[in-house]
């Protein structure tokens, strides 16, 4: 039987040699917003890696966009000159296709990065002010955010349409915006986070308003042959409170409306609160339901690590694609390794055709 997981797929005017992405994962390697060797080394080997797209990290598109001081942007020259170089290698060298992510931390930013405690910075260390849909802060412990006005909120609007621009001349093949993991664009769309009383807040019409106003116009300044897609967190896991997966997919019905090629699936990031079920692919379900509510193309992430996990949510029509996170780090040839499994052959870039079984056939022999 042929392997669903490593069929081919197009999104408009790009082709995807199977259905595995590797995720968004943030590195806090970047000075001043630019990305440098780190990112040559991280992103040139999982572009080895056989996977169909690659996405980048969230890069931010304005430096209080930022998570911390170490997060990447896209937001001047240098931050776009530095990306430049890391894709025209990917492009040149790597067999996957890349995709960039972009973002605003909105309350979640202005932090010391997670492997240095992750607490939000004081003054002294540069604390920079904080904007959301309403003051409200991520914990008691955290700064308190500035509640956006129309006006901070053309300008952000503005700043995610000027990141586009500058991605498709770098050369990115695909852009995501982030709606997800508690960051500003999903900080509109939950009630948890979002109290305003104005027409951006209250119903979900409205507290979908600015992201979609942020999507339009991000999708009008894209090549039409040029896909574009967004993370979207289907739930806050906050029992009885929160963004819902049935409004998810009222949310993915109207951006598809507006032109999305995909909605990623995730959840969770908005409040301390959460209490996620961890498990294999337990973000799965609520991908199928989006899928199937608003028939639309569906990528799901969450501790998937198996390939026969990944073949059985392809074949089985739950999403359309797998996004692999932590196991990609973890192992970076895991599509190689995949395909072996499921009996499949894929791609090896340049100098690796050596490391491909059918060369090497006394190594997979089965006994």
């Amino acid at each position: 039987m042929t392997s669903q997981l490593f069929s081919s797929a197009k999104l408009r005017g790009l082709t995807l040699n199977n259905r595995i992405v590797v995720s968004p994962m943030a590195q806090y390697q970047a000075k001043d917003g630019n990305v440098n060797d780190w990112h040559l080394m991280h992103y040139g080997s999982l572009s080895m890696g056989a996977a169909g797209l690659v996405i980048s990290e969230m890069t931010d598109v304005s430096e209080v966009g930022r998570v911390s001081y170490e997060c990447a942007g896209l937001y001047n020259d240098d931050n776009e000159a530095a990306w430049k170089r890391i894709v025209d290698f990917v492009k040149a060298k790597g067999v996957a296709k890349f995709g960039v992510q972009l973002g605003h931390a909105g309350r979640k930013g202005s932090t010391v990065p997670p492997a240095k405690d992750g607490l939000p910075l004081t003054e002294e260390q540069g604390a920079w002010e904080t904007i959301a849909p309403s003051a409200i802060p991520f914990a008691e412990t955290w700064h308190t955010p500035r509640e956006a006005t129309t006006e901070d909120m053309a300008e952000i609007k503005q700043q995610f349409v000027d990141a586009v621009i500058r991605a498709d001349r770098v050369g990115f093949d695909l852009v995501e915006l982030h709606a997800g993991h508690g960051y500003l664009i999903n900080q509109f769309l939950s009630p948890i986070t979002n109290r305003r009383t104005d027409e951006y807040g209250g119903s979900l019409e409205n507290r979908m308003r600015f992201p979609l106003e942020v999507f339009e116009a991000m999708r009008a300044a894209w090549p039409e042959d040029k896909p574009m897609g967004a993370r979207v967190s289907a739930t806050d896991w906050v029992e009885g409170e929160g963004f819902t997966p049935e409004e998810a997919t009222q949310l993915a019905l109207e951006l598809k409306t507006r032109g999305i090629e995909y909605v990623d699936i995730s959840g969770g990031g908005l409040d301390p609160r959460q209490k996620p079920p961890f498990g294999v692919a337990y973000q799965a379900s609520m991908a199928e339901q989006v899928r199937a509510g608003a028939d639309i193309t569906t990528m799901t992430v969450g501790l998937i690590a198996d390939p026969h996990v990944a073949e059985d949510l392809i074949a089985s029509g739950k999403t359309d694609f797998v996004k692999i996170a932590r196991e990609a780090l973890y192992n970076p040839r895991w599509a190689w390794h995949a395909a072996v499994e499921l009996g499949e052959e894929t791609q090896y870039p340049g100098g690796y055709f050596a490391a491909q079984p059918k060369f090497r056939p006394w190594v997979f022999q089965k006994s």
